[in-house]
C-alpha cells in the first residue's frame, strides 16, 4: 500500500502543473501571436528595403544623366584663347562680354586659373557667335 504522504504529494504536484498550465495558456497564445507579426513585420520591413534599393538604383543612374546635360560645359584654356583670337577681342573686351576682369581672362588663358562654374555657360555661349554679333553686344 502505498504511502499516503507520497500519494498526496503526486496529487498536489498534478493540481499545480494543471493550474499553472491554465495560468500560461493565454501567454503561450499571446507570445504565438507576436512572434507572427514579428515575422511579418520582418518580410515586410525586407520588401520595402529591396524597394528602396531598386529605387536609388533608378535615381543614381538617372542623376548622371540629369547632371551630365547641365554640367556638361567643359573649359579649356587653349580653345578659350583661339576662340577670343577668332573673334578678334581684347581680353578687356572678352572680360567685359563675360563679366570678369581682364585679368582674369589672362588667367583662364594661361592656365593659371578656371572659371567659375556660373561663368562656363556664357563661354560655351561664346563658341557659336560670329564678329558682328559681338561687336553688337559690346555696343550695346
Amino acid at each position: 500500500m502505498p504511502n499516503i504522504a507520497s500519494v498526496l504529494k503526486d496529487e498536489i504536484s498534478r493540481l499545480a502543473r494543471k493550474e499553472i498550465k491554465a495560468e500560461t495558456a493565454h501567454l503561450h497564445k499571446t507570445v504565438a501571436t507576436h512572434r507572427a507579426e514579428i515575422a511579418a513585420l520582418k518580410r515586410r520591413l525586407a520588401a520595402l528595403e529591396r524597394q528602396l534599393k531598386g529605387m536609388t538604383r533608378r535615381v543614381a543612374k538617372s542623376e548622371p544623366a540629369a547632371a551630365a546635360g547641365e554640367t556638361n560645359l567643359r573649359f579649356r584654356a587653349k580653345g578659350f584663347a583661339t576662340n577670343r583670337q577668332r573673334l578678334g577681342l581684347s581680353a578687356a573686351q572678352m572680360g567685359k562680354l563675360l563679366g570678369v576682369s581682364a585679368l582674369s581672362i589672362y588667367n583662364w588663358e594661361s592656365g593659371k586659373a578656371a572659371p567659375r562654374k556660373s561663368h562656363l555657360p556664357a563661354i560655351a555661349a561664346l563658341r557659336g557667335v560670329g564678329k558682328k554679333e559681338v561687336a553688337e553686344k559690346l555696343a550695346v
